[in-house]
């Protein structure tokens, strides 16, 4: 939970409307989410539980333009980069979406974090 923690207050840094896996219904834009999509496992060759963990993380922006969107993304990339609280590294660039049905423009990116258990 630790990295989930520093993750959190990383990215609120950024944008204080940032949640776990979606917001709430009438969230004002831009908003950002994040969820976990895997990670490394770490397998030590004794019993041990390992004192670092490992998580993939997608985060995501929402907004009504385009440009805050990936203005926002390119913020939370540098955010994440030169957190102290663990290492993050972005696993590819950024992705521009749109969703057309709501409308709303989204900006996605993924990023590996290595963070202490505590």
């Amino acid at each position: 939970m630790a990295l989930e923690s520093k993750l959190t207050t990383a990215l609120k840094a950024v944008c204080t409307r940032t949640f776990p896996d979606f917001a709430p219904f009438d969230t004002a834009r831009p908003y950002v989410t994040y969820q976990q999509i895997g990670g490394a496992v770490i397998k030590p060759l004794a019993r041990e539980v390992p004192n670092m963990e490992n998580a993939e993380i997608q985060v995501n922006v929402w907004s009504n333009t385009r440009a805050e969107a990936k203005a926002l993304i390119k913020q939370i990339e540098e955010a994440i980069i030169v957190e102290t609280g663990f290492v993050g590294k972005p696993s590819a660039a950024a992705v521009s979406d749109f969703d057309a049905d709501i409308p709303v423009y989204c900006s996605r990116q993924d990023f590996s974090i290595w963070c202490e258990r505590t």
